[in-house]
């Protein structure tokens, strides 16, 4: 991944902050109370130090301190109460708010791009690099500065009461500014290695998860722990690095500080014997070098914070990179609503190759193709696996763009339209093998059509040969899991086919739809689905016999 410019990243940074800003005020908000509270903790305990062992300061009597202190910690009580749950409400709701913008954008993204990029990794952004800029944005900045403010408030009530001890303590501030120069770009480099490997592992797990069945009937389950063994140890380096350079930072910052504490107290315990501060001043000074020091600490904690930051909005940023799909056209301006609406497609003198890939050449699947699909024809598509049927099926649906030629769709009533993802309304489509998504039957069906009644759904069924559904005694509450686990490969090719059928659009296209029918059962639901839709436009892949009857056009590629 190409490393972005900290300017770039600053400014994709402050144009996501503008949707989070709020929740970034409230912290910031309850973050300055915290800070004035502990500083006026510091002088309240000063002052009843003084009162107790020398009397009456500036009129005060010892119980107005006590109340004062009493006070100060209620308030601080509260902001620590009022923190969490900002943190629970908003914090939750805003990552949430940014985890379905990305989602969404995804789902929007380029077919072609999206399928190329594993979906660990795609995930694993979605889940870590959002929570990670999340936190930055709502909190690690406020936190910043109130840090920042600390700092400031507690270095000038220092230096009120001892300019030369408040010089000395903040004398480490340019040690500080000089070790995190020293690391940070090495520590960017590391972190990305880090977030790399996490994703391979996220991606590992995945992929075996999804292909149990496989790893145990080739008995590959100890290789396949074996690649996790191996990208664990990868990612277990990485840290260690990551571990090295961050320790070795906080070892010499631990240093400074403890040096800077030592002096404070030295100087406060010298003061106090030479008669030239009380003893609550020294008590004051013990704290207030802690309120100086506090913030420094903070800073030298935000570097990582900010290199893993960095690499977070480097990777989300490299998301909105895929681009979109073409959508030339709104939804109302739809050229075809209804199923029943006769529509012609066009291929016109296409040519198409799957670009190169690693050490992959570039793939041709056409070179100047032509082909048109009639109004309410019936059209079979053939050739040997890896030809390009698939693909041709991409090009209609707009998956995938042709590099030359294109392809064009005219409804009866005039008017043609050039096919891409603003045409794919025109489409009902039916992809090999097991579609469904884990949740309830009802809910699959739902994806073909949102509005559709118990009886269209039911109606669908019948005609998909599912009538299983209806014998369930869940019936359309029926769950599945992930990809209709609980339903054999049949049945969940049946669920496909009723959900494709819901769906009102002129042009049906099944690829390989009945590969896991026997033939007597995908022969009744063709014949269904053509006396059930005489007008619709049906396009389909198959390599059964007896299935190619009902085609009026064969395609061979």
């Amino acid at each position: 991944m190409q490393i972005q410019s900290y300017g770039n990243i600053t400014r994709w940074l402050w144009k996501t902050w503008k949707g989070y800003r709020t929740q970034a005020f409230i912290n910031t908000l309850v973050g300055m109370i915290v800070v004035l509270t502990d500083l006026a903790f510091v002088w309240c305990t000063k002052v009843a130090v003084d009162i107790a062992t020398s009397g009456s300061r500036h009129g005060l009597q010892l119980w107005h301190v006590m109340l004062m202190l009493v006070g100060v910690v209620f308030v601080q009580v509260s902001m620590t109460v009022a923190n969490r749950w900002i943190r629970a409400i908003l914090g939750v709701r805003g990552q949430n708010r940014m985890q379905e913008h990305f989602f969404e954008r995804l789902l929007r993204s380029d077919w072609q791009k999206l399928r190329h990029t594993h979906t660990g990794h795609l995930v694993n952004r979605l889940e870590q690099d959002v929570s990670n800029v999340m936190a930055l944005l709502t909190e690690h900045i406020p936190t910043l500065f109130t840090t920042l403010m600390r700092f400031v408030g507690a270095f000038i009530l220092l230096f009120y009461m001892d300019r030369t001890l408040a010089l000395v303590v903040v004398a480490i501030a340019p040690f500080f500014a000089l070790c995190s120069r020293l690391y940070i770009n090495k520590m960017r480099r590391i972190s990305h290695e880090v977030r790399d490997a996490e994703s391979n592992v996220q991606s590992i797990i995945q992929e075996s998860l999804q292909h149990t069945l496989i790893l145990k009937t080739l008995e590959r389950i100890s290789l396949q722990s074996s690649r996790l063994a191996q990208a664990h140890a990868w990612l277990r380096a990485r840290v260690m690095d990551r571990t090295k350079y961050s320790s070795a930072s906080l070892a010499l910052m631990n240093s400074a500080f403890a040096i800077g504490y030592l002096i404070a107290f030295f100087w406060g315990v010298y003061g106090l014997q030479q008669g030239r501060i009380s003893f609550g001043a020294l008590i004051a000074f013990v704290q207030l070098v802690g309120q100086v020091q506090q913030p420094v600490r903070t800073l030298a904690r935000f570097i990582p914070v900010i290199i893993s930051s960095a690499t977070a909005a480097e990777r989300l940023m490299e998301l909105e990179d895929f681009p979109l799909e073409d959508i030339q056209l709104q939804p109302n301006d739809s050229p075809v609503h209804d199923e029943n609406q006769r529509v012609q497609l066009s291929v016109q003198d296409i040519s198409f190759a799957y670009a190169a890939r690693g050490d992959d050449p570039e793939k041709e699947i056409f070179r100047n193709f032509s082909v048109d699909f009639e109004p309410g024809s019936i059209t079979a598509i053939l050739g040997h696996t890896g030809c390009g049927k698939t693909t041709l099926i991409s090009l209609l649906l707009g998956l995938l763009q042709p590099t030359k030629g294109k392809i064009i769709a005219t409804p009866e009533g005039g008017g043609s339209y050039r096919l891409g993802a603003s045409t794919r309304h025109l489409f009902s489509y039916v992809p090999q093998g097991n579609t469904l998504l884990s949740g309830s039957i009802r809910e699959n069906l739902r994806l073909g059509n949102p509005k559709a009644t118990d009886e269209e759904m039911y109606a669908a069924l019948d005609m998909a040969q599912a009538g299983f559904v209806r014998e369930s005694p869940e019936g359309l509450d029926r769950l599945c899991g992930e990809r209709g686990g609980g339903l054999s490969e049949g049945q969940a090719q049946r669920v496909g086919l009723a959900r494709a059928l819901l769906r009102k659009s002129p042009i049906l296209i099944l690829d390989e739809a009945f590969s896991s029918l026997d033939s007597d059962t995908a022969t009744m639901a063709m014949t269904n689905i053509l006396a059930a839709y005489p007008h619709r436009t049906i396009i389909y892949i198959t390599h059964r016999e007896a299935l190619m009857p009902y085609a009026k056009q064969v395609v061979r590629i």
